[in-house]
């Protein structure tokens, strides 16, 4: 069964960059696309980007486009979320989730319940 670990959150000032990680064991992510998911307080749940098993397609949430950048490590079976150029609006717990191929053959952010597998979340903060 898939499992999912996200590490990399933290406290990070304005304009300021940080890297999360999302660890998968227990399948390969060949049969996966993974999406990144955030909510913040009092606010609903945000597809922030995603990508396609193969690494061939990626999405993002027009608030993060051109200072996010999502990535896939093969033989870590791990996918990356670059965040540089941090706002406070970015502040939330930040979620990985998969979606396998048979359930979402292309990567689409906006269908949350296409991912079936999520991990813990990571607390992102961005604050002075």
């Amino acid at each position: 069964q898939l499992q999912l670990v996200e590490s990399g959150g933290g406290l990070v000032q304005p304009g300021g960059s940080l890297r999360l990680s999302c660890a998968a064991s227990g399948a390969s992510l060949d049969y996966y696309n993974i999406g990144w998911f955030r909510q913040a307080p009092g606010k609903e749940r945000e597809g922030v980007s995603c990508i396609r098993s193969s690494g061939s397609d990626t999405k993002y949430a027009d608030s993060v486009k051109g200072r996010f950048t999502i990535s896939r490590d093969i033989a870590a079976n791990t996918v990356h979320l670059q965040m540089d150029s941090l706002k406070p609006e970015d502040t939330a717990v930040y979620y990985c989730a998969a979606a396998h191929l048979t359930v979402q053959a292309m990567c689409v952010i906006s269908s949350a319940m296409d991912f079936g597998s999520w991990g813990q979340g990571t607390q992102v903060t961005v604050s002075s």
